[in-house]
């Protein structure tokens, strides 16, 4: 009994630890030799901080990324973090920031699921670990229909 007590009391504690919820991410799928995708979501730190790093097995990197207007020319570049104002949702979307995955070990199918870490850095430096497992969803699913 009292290893069910002590067990759901480290449940209760790493619950108030974790800082940062990720809600609906999804990456898009690709085709056979495709060698990149993007993970989209929405991000949520209650403190507050910045998305420092990210990882996966299936990728030999993950960046983040994000799409501006450079004069007439939409672009893509990678950025050295995200911010994460405390309490408030920051969406990843296409057109937007969002995570690339680079270097891909395999074709992402829809209906699998590719494991991401994500490490958000808050207040005096204290790192967090996020894992996502966010469901790969074909590139048709994806597009908006106008």
């Amino acid at each position: 009994m009292k290893r069910i007590i002590l067990a759901a009391a480290l449940l209760a504690a790493l619950a108030a630890q974790a800082q940062t919820t990720v809600k609906d991410a999804w990456v898009r799928g690709t085709v056979a030799g495709q060698k990149a995708s993007g993970l989209f979501g929405q991000i949520t730190s209650a403190s507050g901080g910045k998305i420092v790093a990210a990882s996966s097995p299936v990728a030999g990197a993950v960046e983040v990324h994000e799409m501006a207007m450079d004069g007439n020319v939409m672009k893509m570049r990678a950025v050295p973090g995200l911010e994460l104002p405390a309490g408030k949702t920051v969406e990843l979307k296409p057109g937007g920031h969002h995570l690339m995955l680079l270097d891909l070990k395999q074709e992402l199918k829809p209906g699998e699921t590719v494991p991401v870490t994500l490490v958000i850095e808050g207040a005096g430096g204290k790192r967090e670990n996020v894992e996502i497992k966010a469901p790969v969803k074909a590139l048709a699913d994806n597009q908006h229909k106008h």
